[in-house]
């Protein structure tokens, strides 16, 4: 128990596990939310990368090497002699770490990062800590432990991953148990969850969630976690440039890019993987009556044939848009512009696309599973994930009901201040105070 004392400014350390993929992910967004959420708060941030950089190259290089790997390119300077990458790896599983500071000096050019660079006052990089950690619980079952210089007060892991700071209070961030809860949705190795969530249970660490849902479903396989889950939401960041632009010009992007004109299209995105229900959403828009497209943007997560079955007739016969991949700003124009956000899940801890969509004006339909209700309460149409004819009666009244869509247009942004990002840092702070009071 921590004294009354305990000032109210302490830093705070965020890891940068999902912030390093270069096209990043939902729980890269979160982590980045986070980290401007924990500045605003006071709080210096510390973000703790796990890149394959060496402590021992110069600074000027570690600073290209961060970016050149946070482009995506796999670019480290090669290692002396003749020992493989992969004995290498095994040994520092063991080895004493080296944690480092990498200053980010402005020598190299930031701006195309901007929109990837999470709020800092401290980038510390430790190589390969991630597979590290990995291996060393894989094979002794413990937790790998971290050395920081001036150690944080909190260390906020964006996701469970099996590591600790050492003199800092470690706090998990456990968005959902989709792998545990459905098994067939994912490739993730279902005995390493178990087994560290096990391991984060009974050293009694403090975890974060993001909706009352997840909490359920973590306190239903691991119930002496009960008194240890906090649940403050979560929410996104506006991007600038696209606040910058205006309604017309977001349509001419739209019109431009893609070839669409306002409202003319219904909008999926997201990783294409089974628990999206991508299978199930194609399936009903395709017999819908609608003569709107369907645009899909979304990368494939792993290929199951059951689920994207229909998605090539949808293609050839030109009433579906696939896309790989788009920046933020122009998703956003794509997303304020769609008649609306089809996003029926079969499971979601948040469902950050709904609110990102309702925050813009545009309708969504969504399901009754996870944490979608939370975040849209009455302001969505709501489906049976699993009935394919429920979906279906939701596209055609969503294309066909002009009253219902200006309602929702309504009806959405407000749902979503419930979710902005004042109320959710003052729940982060509220959850750090406790925290801090407890451990």
């Amino acid at each position: 128990m921590n004294s009354l004392s305990e000032p109210v400014t302490y830093r705070v350390g965020i890891d940068g596990y999902n912030l390093a993929i270069p096209k990043g992910t939902g729980i890269a967004t979160y982590a980045r939310t986070l980290s401007h959420v924990v500045k605003a708060l006071g709080h210096p941030v510390d973000v703790v990368y796990g890149m394959d950089i060496s402590h021992r190259i110069s600074p000027e290089l570690q600073e290209v090497t961060f970016f050149n790997i946070l482009a995506g390119n796999n670019g480290s300077p090669p290692a002396q002699g003749k020992v493989s990458r992969w004995v290498r790896s095994q040994i520092s599983s063991f080895a004493k770490n080296h944690p480092f500071e990498i200053s980010l000096t402005g020598r190299v050019e930031q701006r195309s990062f901007l929109n990837r660079l999470p709020a800092y006052d401290r980038v510390v990089n430790s190589r390969n800590l991630f597979a590290r950690a990995y291996r060393y619980f894989r094979n002794t079952g413990r937790l790998l432990t971290l050395r920081l210089p001036d150690a944080p007060r909190i260390m906020h892991w964006t996701y469970p991953v099996p590591v600790q700071v050492e003199g800092a209070i470690n706090l998990y961030t456990v968005h959902d148990l989709v792998p545990l809860r459905f098994p067939q949705t994912t490739l993730d190795n279902k005995a390493y969850q178990f087994r560290l969530m096990e391991t984060l249970r009974d050293l009694r660490r403090p975890i974060c969630t993001v909706s009352e849902a997840s909490r359920k479903d973590i306190v239903s396989f691991f119930p002496e976690m009960a008194p240890h889950i906090y649940n403050p939401y979560q929410s996104f960041l506006p991007n600038p440039t696209f606040l910058r632009r205006s309604d017309e010009e977001t349509r001419d992007e739209v019109r431009g890019m893609f070839g669409l004109e306002p409202e003319s299209y219904f909008l999926f995105y997201g990783s294409l993987e089974p628990k999206k229900n991508i299978g199930r959403i194609i399936s009903a828009f395709l017999s819908s009556q609608t003569e709107r497209r369907l645009v899909i943007v979304g990368a494939m997560a792993w290929k199951n044939e059951n689920e994207l079955r229909f998605l090539q007739r949808g293609i050839d016969e030109g009433r579906i848009m696939l896309i790989d991949y788009l920046p933020q700003a122009s998703l956003n124009a794509l997303v304020r512009h769609a008649r609306a956000l089809l996003f029926p899940s079969l499971t979601e801890g948040f469902g950050l696309p709904v609110l990102e969509a309702m925050s813009l004006g545009t309708p969504v339909l969504t399901s009754h599973e996870g944490g979608l209700p939370e975040v849209v309460g009455e302001a969505a149409v709501m489906v049976d994930a699993y009935d394919v004819a429920s979906i279906t009666e939701g596209i055609n009244s969503m294309d066909q009901d002009a009253g219902l869509i200006e309602k929702l247009k309504l009806e959405g942004p407000a749902q979503a201040e419930k979710f902005s990002m004042d109320a959710y840092t003052n729940r982060v702070k509220d959850m750090y105070a406790d925290i801090v009071s407890r451990y």
